[in-house]
């Protein structure tokens, strides 16, 4: 049964772990074996006391802190007056003023539309409709790496197969990855562009492909940011051809690369923007903005869901939108960034220090790899440091092509000597990590 008391037992995770072992599908996987019991901004607690410095931030999802004053006050407020009305049933205001805001501050040309969903895998499903209804095609186009969501069509353009798509046979499509162009794989604009020429020259009829899906910065891939002059090349590719340019901002948005949104660093305009994550303050919301003719390809009635833009969500997504502007969160995640790049050079020089690769990411976006001795990646060290920080006192989250990156999602609310704490934490820990070797674990 629930607790009921405030008592705290060293036996509380244990028998947690037992009865989510009863009764919770293996198919959902926990990085982390602690159970939270509260949290506040950057700090968590588990259910046995302990306190955490979280750099997991729900995965990108609590931008604005665990909750944080602001969001917490407008959602008390929502809670007084109604918790739900379908909004294809019974319209609310807050679904407006979140989509108001949308409109006013996505980087889209000429007016903007926007559909709210509660997961940004669902606002995918949507842009892929839209996209389909727009253009009369079905093929779409993503990228070696990325990751758009679990469901049958995301998992489609999600380009890892372990350990989303095994088993599953068949997806959704037709859909073809191509080459992402990064530092961290080699492949160079001109490499991806080439790989496109290709693609239609052996395997896609141009006239086919209604949409290309790309994260400016992958999430799932390891904080990978994609060359600049790509998203040009693919701005002019999809209006050549009628496709639909989607980008998919669900981790990346609201403030987390020092930008209110990574295309911004560019200054290409998608024809659908993908939101989810940051923009509810933890709270289940996601949300689609694009330009007027292609929101409206649908006939009334085509979008939708029963809880899709719950009032109370709407009500913390509008608490975030506030908490941006007054606490200049996006000058803020510059300023968490160059942070976090100085103490990362600052662990390469430490002993132990050999074990930390590359550096990837823009902004508050950053990550680290944690390699071999041979300079190779090594995600036993990096299993490594995520349970010997866990036991500190510091939770991190992994992610890559090869399981050894952690990406650093610290809230952009983080005081700075808790940045401080935390990498102080990670540089104590660098001999130990360092004398784990391949295939150790």
């Amino acid at each position: 049964m629930p607790r009921d008391d405030n008592t705290k037992s060293a036996d509380d995770s244990t028998l947690i772990r037992d009865r989510a072992t009863g009764s919770i599908s293996a198919g959902v996987r926990n990085v982390h074996p602690v159970y939270l019991d509260r949290a506040l901004n950057a700090e968590a607690w588990d259910v046995e006391g302990k306190r955490y410095i979280d750099f997991i931030g729900g995965i990108g999802v609590l931008n604005v802190g665990h909750r944080n004053p602001v969001v917490m006050e407008r959602v008390a407020a929502q809670c007084e007056r109604f918790t739900h009305s379908c909004y294809n049933a019974l319209p609310h205001e807050p679904y407006v003023a979140v989509t108001e805001w949308l409109a006013e501050n996505c980087p889209i040309e000429g007016p903007a539309k926007s559909m709210l969903t509660n997961s940004g895998a669902e606002a995918m499903e949507n842009a892929l409709k839209l996209a389909r209804a727009f253009t009369g095609r079905t093929g779409v186009i993503a990228f070696e790496g990325g990751f758009h969501g679990r469901t049958l069509a995301t998992l489609a353009l999600t380009g890892k197969t372990k350990p989303y798509k095994t088993g599953l046979g068949p997806l959704p499509g037709p859909v073809w990855h191509l080459p992402y162009p990064c530092p961290e794989t080699g492949v160079s604009t001109d490499d991806a562009m080439a790989a496109v020429a290709k693609l239609f020259a052996v395997s896609a009829d141009p006239a086919s492909v209604g949409a290309v899906v790309i994260e400016p910065v992958q999430g799932e891939g390891g904080f990978r940011a994609v060359d600049g002059a790509f998203l040009v090349a693919l701005r002019r590719l999809c209006d050549e051809n009628g496709m639909v340019l989607i980008v998919d901002e669900i981790q990346s948005g609201f403030g987390r690369t020092g930008k209110l949104f990574a295309i911004e660093h560019v200054g290409v305009a998608p024809d659908i923007l993908v939101m989810g994550k940051g923009i509810g303050g933890g709270f289940p919301l996601a949300a689609i903005t694009g330009a007027e003719d292609v929101m409206n390809a649908l006939a009334p009635g085509g979008l939708g869901g029963t809880y899709s833009g719950n009032p109370v969500a709407c009500a913390a997504a509008t608490g975030v939108f506030k908490v941006l502007e007054t606490d200049k969160l996006v000058t803020r995640a510059k300023q968490l960034g160059e942070k976090y790049a100085t103490h990362i050079a600052w662990l390469r020089d430490l002993p132990g220090g050999h074990v930390i690769g590359n550096m990837r990411g823009v902004g508050a976006m950053r990550a680290f790899e944690l390699i071999a001795d041979d300079g190779t990646p090594s995600p036993e060290r990096l299993q490594s440091l995520l349970r010997l920080a866990r036991a500190n006192g510091l939770l991190l989250m992994p992610s890559g092509e090869h399981a050894n990156v952690v990406r650093l999602l610290a809230p952009l609310t983080i005081p700075f000597d808790q940045v401080d704490e935390a990498f102080a934490i990670i540089a104590k820990l660098l001999p130990k990590v360092a004398d784990i070797k391949r295939d150790a674990l």
